[in-house]
């Protein structure tokens, strides 16, 4: 295996395209045989609904396509985000952080699909608790993206880097990097 598809790059590759199948077999499924489309609306349980939704903008409803040429940026605009998502996943070492940038891209390849094809993306996940809606209606790829993002943010935030906690770094180690438990000036007891 060459230096740039390492087991790990891999497994990020395979997970983003793994995402983006499913996103698009689910959408699918929901407008082809569930007919939710036509349907608008299908109670499955208390708290879960499948309600069918065209999203022409990207993220929270923001910078809705309205033109054709608005529908072709939001498509070359979200091309460009994911070519650098996958840029940085290549260039990532770590499996914690390739699978959360894989997460992200394999829902943006998703995204991007339904809008190059449709114009929209099509959303259809709707949780409630009565008629309050925490979140918006979402897919896969809203949530895979979601995920991703706050996966990247805990580990930046909460994982150390390796170079920070090696002994080199501490400010007892020696020339050699070897740790020194002592305080200088003080000598080692014989």
């Amino acid at each position: 295996m060459s230096a740039l598809f390492t087991r790990n790059r891999v497994i990020g590759l395979a997970l983003a395209a793994f995402i983006a199948v499913i996103d698009q077999a689910v959408k699918w499924y929901v407008i082809g045989p569930l007919a939710l489309r036509q349907v608008g609306n299908i109670d499955l349980l208390p708290f879960f609904d499948l309600t069918y939704t065209e999203n022409r903008g990207i993220s929270l409803g923001l910078l809705q396509a309205t033109s054709m040429e608005m529908r072709w940026l939001l498509v070359l605009l979200t091309g460009v985000i994911a070519v650098v998502v996958l840029v940085w996943m290549m260039r990532e070492k770590v499996l914690g952080d390739i699978i959360a940038l894989a997460m992200i891209l394999g829902g943006a390849v998703g995204n991007i699909r339904d809008r190059y094809d449709l114009g929209y993306v099509i959303d259809y996940a709707d949780f409630h608790i009565g008629d309050f809606r925490p979140f918006l209606i979402f897919n896969i790829a809203d949530a895979a993206i979601t995920i991703g993002v706050v996966i990247i943010l805990a580990r930046s935030l909460l994982v150390r880097d390796k170079e920070e906690t090696e002994p080199s770094a501490s400010p007892l180690a020696n020339a050699d990097g070897a740790q020194n438990d002592e305080p200088r000036g003080e000598p080692k007891d014989a």
